[in-house]
């Protein structure tokens, strides 16, 4: 099984934000986190600060099992993501690390998440490890 993982926007910089909303990983931290928990899943971890960058790496998932993505603040306004998310026919879950609901308002804004099948926000590094469950049984359901 091969997942991949997008993460967008200032997630390369995750260990030097606010841990209170982020927690104090990196993304290589949850990278090798996702590896040790599910030792016979692939993951391609990828991070892109550009708009562009993440839907081109959307429109050539078709060798993977399902998606992952954060989309970080584009999140609350990219329709080419949404559209990219929409044409996408993969098993696709977001996530967060904070609990977006609950900050600022215009983070209440989500465009991207009714693309996917589901969304996972507030439990910082597990959002990810919570994803990964429910792909691998999805997957093994398709």
């Amino acid at each position: 099984m091969k997942i991949l993982v997008i993460n967008g926007p200032n997630l390369n910089l995750l260990d030097s934000r606010d841990p209170d909303h982020y927690g104090g990983n990196s993304l290589e931290n949850i990278s090798e986190l996702l590896k040790i928990k599910f030792p016979l899943v692939q993951f391609i971890f990828e991070q892109f600060n550009g708009e562009d960058e993440i839907v081109d790496s959307i429109h050539k998932s078709s060798n993977y099992d399902g998606i992952i993505i954060n989309p970080a603040a584009f999140t609350h306004y990219s329709i080419s993501i949404r559209d990219a998310l929409e044409i996408c026919k993969l098993p696709k879950v977001e996530v967060h690390l904070s609990n977006i609901t609950n900050r600022e308002k215009f983070r209440s804004v989500n465009i991207t998440s009714s693309k996917c099948d589901g969304l996972i926000s507030g439990f910082k590094s597990y959002s990810y490890v919570l994803a990964v469950h429910y792909l691998i049984d999805i997957i093994k359901i398709v």
